[in-house]
């Protein structure tokens, strides 16, 4: 998108009351390539190349190296840099050269899941040679899968919440797989913070018992989005150590972070226009101008809400238009959400509207624009959602919309505030007492203290 022309668009309709605070144009950057000292096996050079991937980038190819010689890895780099293909490389590698092999990922969301599961298979399915099952197993998988996969499973693709209840208890049952366990990939951990981080830490130490009572001795690898302390949160997730890979070797696009201030509704000043309203129609003015957008609310309702504005107001000026935008959230039943990610990743849908469910790093095709409706409570989560735009070459659009509240309006005015800051430190006590004592009552089940 030509975002400069279509800010000048904005900046000078009839509607415009001074939104726009501040504007911030965060500078793209040059792909740093590298060569591996081994290369990769001519499958998977194959397979990339029907990519159009002819070099790897630097972070890439130094992950790889590093779970070459045996090591555990933490990858942090930003949105859209392939952090994917750092853990698929090396698994599939290994898995051409050991049929037995088997590799655990984990993800917090069944939506993540999902999708990094299509990639993977794009990946193995474009490898001559290579077969292997693998498949996401979790609370929407149908009993006969679950068998399928437990049995004959190479990569399986689970959350933290199925790996405590639905694999760990039963161990026994998967005595093959975690024996020949090779690879254990922790996608996402900085989502993995406060009391579910401390849980999930203690669940990823039953795992390793486990697996050491069948004589395996998985590596870990571990992804993350840029935070303060992420070799450390590492660490304390998987109780290993950890070689950190933070060197960003992909390329990236300008964008233009835009603080866009609801304008105010009395002579007081004391109450501003709706931030669901003004988010209404910036989106609204971006899909007429064709621009893929994805904004995000704080709440169910939030989301429901600016489907609703979009929908009337896109009804009224163009009807197509209201069809190709569609709400996304918890509680949807699974294949109407795989539905929704289809039509968005093909580009079906100009427009989606969600809660922090769309977060996480699912590819959901070349959006242009987001708008972030709300403080979403941390630094690291803004640049998450603002990461969703501009995941191709093109420049792209962030909007920030507070809300009326202290925190949000702070931000608003002190624009120089947010941008300086750091993304906060992801704080973890695997060792709390309230949590450790369940924790040691399920590993007690599964093997004697």
């Amino acid at each position: 998108m030509n975002a400069k022309k279509f800010l000048s668009h904005l900046l000078s309709s009839s509607s415009y009351r001074g939104q726009a605070v501040h504007i911030e144009k965060i500078g793209g950057g040059e792909a740093v390539y590298d060569d591996l000292q081994t290369p990769l096996p001519e499958p998977l050079v194959a397979s990339l190349r029907s990519k159009e991937i002819e070099r790897l980038y630097c972070h890439q190819v130094q992950c790889i190296e590093l779970l070459r010689q045996g090591k555990n890895v933490a990858v942090v780099t930003s949105t859209a840099s392939g952090k994917s293909l750092c853990y698929n490389l090396p698994v599939l590698e290994t898995m051409l050269s050991n049929t037995q092999a088997r590799a655990l990922y984990i993800y917090p969301t069944k939506a993540l899941a999902q999708d990094q599961l299509r990639g993977l298979q794009r990946l193995a399915e474009g490898a001559p040679g290579l077969e292997l099952l693998s498949g996401t197993y979790d609370g929407d998988t149908p009993p006969d899968t679950r068998r399928r996969l437990r049995d004959k499973g190479s990569i399986i693709l689970t959350n933290p919440d199925m790996l405590h209840q639905g694999i760990l208890p039963k161990h026994t049952g998967w005595a093959p797989f975690l024996a020949n366990l090779k690879y254990v990939v922790i996608d996402e951990i900085h989502s993995y913070r406060g009391v579910f981080g401390s849980n999930v830490a203690n669940v990823i130490r039953r795992l390793r018992r486990v697996c050491a009572l069948y004589g395996s001795n998985p590596q870990f690898i571990c992804c993350s989005a840029t935070i303060a302390n992420p070799g450390e949160l590492c660490q304390k997730i998987t109780g290993v150590d950890i070689d950190v890979v933070d060197k960003n070797g992909a390329p990236s696009s300008e964008r233009h972070f835009v603080f866009w201030n609801p304008p105010f509704i009395d002579t007081g000043r004391t109450e501003r226009r709706s931030s669901n309203l003004e988010a209404a129609e910036l989106m609204c003015e971006l899909i007429r101008n064709r621009h893929a957008t994805i904004a995000f609310g704080k709440a169910r309702i939030v989301a429901e809400l600016l489907y609703r504005y979009c929908q009337e107001m896109l009804q009224k000026a163009n009807p197509s238009l209201a069809k190709a935008i569609s709400p996304y959230r918890g509680g949807y039943l699974p294949e109407e959400r795989r539905e929704i990610e289809r039509r968005l990743f093909e580009g079906e849908l100009l427009g989606v509207t969600s809660t922090n469910a769309l977060e996480l790093g699912i590819d959901i095709g070349a959006l242009e624009a987001a708008i972030i409706v709300g403080y979403p409570g941390s630094i690291a989560s803004t640049w998450q959602q603002a990461g969703r735009a501009g995941r191709g070459k093109e420049p792209s659009l962030v909007f920030y919309i507070p809300h009326n509240a202290p925190i949000d309006q702070y931000l608003a005015q002190k624009p120089k505030y947010f941008m300086g800051r750091n993304p906060e430190n992801a704080v973890i006590d695997p060792g709390n007492p309230h949590i450790l004592l369940g924790q040691l009552r399920a590993a007690a089940f599964e093997k004697p203290l």
